[in-house]
């Protein structure tokens, strides 16, 4: 693939997952405040991406990459040797099919999928791209309040909660190990919004949520070490 010339004054985001819905906003979101975006998204298959790179030429690179794929994980990061990015930020995530389920009830495949693809894809990634990011930079992924312990006084959701609670956990290990590094760490809460994970009934869309997101992520950076925060920015109880 043809690398579009990247003008080396502006910032850049290397965005994981970024297809369509939420990652495609936020990458949308990005290139409207100046930034450069290196999007990756899963198949062959023209996606909402596609459509950014050709209203922004130039300026949006478009990868391929399934994050439950170790040998896709390398070849992406040897497709992108020399480069530096501002941020790393893993957007990609899936829900179980019947959000019903009980931790009981699932099948082991549907529990594998959901593990792999929520909680050890993104620290595969992060682990294989982290050199990537400038010393300076910010390492983020999409968590989700529900990945919250503390905060789970209604129960529900069981497999998806556990997922982004291991994530939680293994982002908290990660940040352990580089204790006293000047890069950003975040783990964000986006909130229930209307994408095809969301669902049609979440209360809020793309257009009000978005803006806030990416707020939140660029106000993090000179921010050294971990943090799983809310949207709006606010520290959320692990």
């Amino acid at each position: 693939m043809t690398q579009p010339a990247i003008h080396k004054t502006r910032p850049s985001i290397l965005l994981v997952g970024a297809s369509r819905g939420l990652g495609c906003a936020m990458a949308a979101e990005c290139l409207k405040r100046g930034w450069d975006v290196v999007g990756t998204v899963r198949g062959s298959a023209r996606t909402e991406l596609h459509s950014l790179a050709d209203e922004y030429a130039g300026r949006v690179q478009v990868e391929n990459l399934d994050i439950t794929e170790p040998g896709q994980i390398a070849a992406l990061r040897d497709r992108l040797s020399g480069r530096c990015f501002d941020i790393l930020f893993v957007n990609a995530g899936i829900a179980n099919g019947n959000q019903d389920e009980t931790i009981a009830e699932i099948s082991t495949e549907e529990f594998v999928r959901v593990m792999v693809t929520n909680a050890l894809g993104p620290m595969r990634v992060i682990e294989a791209l982290q050199d990537l990011v400038s010393a300076d930079g910010l390492i983020g992924i999409m968590s989700s309040g529900q990945g919250s312990i503390a905060g789970n006084e209604k129960g529900g959701h069981e497999v998806y909660r556990g997922s982004k609670s291991a994530l939680n956990q293994y982002m908290r290990s990660y940040a352990a190990r580089h204790a006293g590094e000047s890069r950003a760490l975040l783990l964000l809460a986006p909130g229930w919004i209307r994408t095809a994970l969301g669902g049609p009934s979440a209360p809020f869309g793309l257009e009000e949520t978005v803006p806030d997101i990416v707020d939140t992520l660029l106000a993090k950076r000179g921010r050294p070490g971990l943090e799983y925060l809310d949207r709006m920015g606010r520290t959320l109880a692990w």
